[in-house]
């Protein structure tokens, strides 16, 4: 299945793994930005860079493979895989960047908006019922075992 057929497919799991990895180039840069800001921004700043790595590893699972990870993190990471737990995550992300406004208004609040996206894409997925289906080109449905 190419992407276009993917994203023709209608199902909000595509949507939400593509999402997600938007969110996580987002998070990546906004993250980095806010180093250099207020003390507390600093810290939402690198809550917002380590969760990119999260994300990247939930979103492109051929990682899990080739990357020397620890078991517990493994096990973490793999509890990921319906689009509920997804919404969920995706939505504590997003409320974590939400919080980031205690320190005042700053670039923390795209990643927020485009964590909850993704979140809205999960959840409506989980709402109609559709399995969690991974694009092929992010590493989904095989392409792991063929990695291997």
């Amino acid at each position: 299945m190419t992407l276009a057929e993917e994203f023709r497919s209608r199902n909000f799991s595509i949507y939400g793994q593509w999402t997600g990895v938007l969110s996580m180039i987002l998070c990546f840069a906004v993250g980095i930005s806010n180093f250099f800001a207020a003390p507390l921004r600093i810290i939402f700043g690198a809550l917002c860079f380590a969760s990119s790595f999260v994300i990247l590893f939930i979103e492109v699972p051929f990682l899990l493979r080739i990357c020397p990870t620890s078991s517990t993190f493994d096990a973490f990471i793999r509890r990921f895989t319906t689009n509920w737990m997804r919404a969920g995550m995706y939505t504590i992300l997003s409320a974590i960047q939400w919080a980031s406004l205690v320190s005042g208004a700053s670039s923390l609040i795209a990643a927020a908006v485009t964590l909850i996206v993704a979140a809205a894409f999960y959840a409506l997925a989980g709402m109609k019922s559709q399995e969690f289906v991974g694009s092929k080109t992010l590493g989904g449905q095989g392409v792991a075992q063929m990695i291997v």
